[in-house]
């Protein structure tokens, strides 16, 4: 049974026809096989960007754009974005190798067909749910709660309550930090210091004893400093 949680997609496509066939596609694709989808769209590289921040699980991007490239668009996601998956769209097919450069998942070649489509889709769903299965459950007064772990920015432990900071706000819970270590670590998490727990995909940055979480600055120790810069290096580099 397919996943019941929506995935986020983005169309990044300045031809509105082009724009509405994928459109139609990804809602054909929903209805038949029963799965739920979130989709914006884009007309230009430079609403796209400023709207992008890690919150699409899959980019429909073309190549060319009036405002821009799409390739540089996502050498730009990449720097602060490695699992984003993205699928080019474009009449030019000389453009793949370019795009294995910046780890495109896929191409879709104009003119846009439904079976073509929905197979390379089809993938790229696949590949998205084997990076996002990871996953935890929470207890606390209001319940049970499952987590996926690309929702959780960072957890910390506060006198000996965790505290999940998530997309969507935080939660607080019982537990030990070092079991949740052990249990994220395929999900990308690392530990900067004894009361943090860091998703690396929201690092935006990391300083000399400090390290920004989509925003908010964490304290690395000096104990934990050469295996956390190990760890996020490896991440960056694609050496999971």
């Amino acid at each position: 049974m397919p996943s019941m949680e929506s995935v986020r997609i983005a169309i990044v496509e300045d031809d509105k026809t082009a724009s509405d066939t994928l459109l139609g596609y990804i809602d054909e694709y929903g209805a038949e096989n029963s799965e739920n989808f979130e989709t914006a769209r884009f007309y230009g590289v430079t609403a796209f960007l400023e709207a992008f921040k890690g919150n699409y699980d899959i980019v429909f991007m073309d190549i060319e754009l009036p405002d821009g490239n799409g390739m540089d668009a996502v050498k730009r996601i990449r720097e602060h974005y490695r699992d984003v998956i993205i699928i080019f769209v474009t009449n030019m097919a000389q453009y793949a190798v370019k795009g294995y450069e910046v780890r495109a998942f896929d191409f879709i070649v104009k003119p846009l067909n439904k079976y073509g489509f929905s197979v390379k889709f089809k993938e790229a769903l696949e590949c998205y749910r084997r990076k996002a299965d990871v996953s935890v459950w929470i207890s606390n007064k209001d319940g049970k709660t499952r987590l996926s772990a690309s929702s959780i920015k960072y957890i910390e432990v506060y006198k000996h309550v965790l505290i999940y900071h998530t997309t969507d706000g935080d939660l607080q819970s019982s537990g030990s930090l070092c079991a949740l270590e052990e249990q994220l670590k395929p999900a990308f998490f690392a530990s900067c210091n004894r009361c943090y727990l860091v998703n690396l995909r929201y690092v935006t940055a990391v300083r000399q004893l400090s390290v920004l979480v989509d925003g908010e600055e964490l304290q690395i120790s000096h104990l934990k400093r050469s295996t956390f810069m190990r760890e996020l290096n490896a991440y960056l580099s694609g050496s999971d």
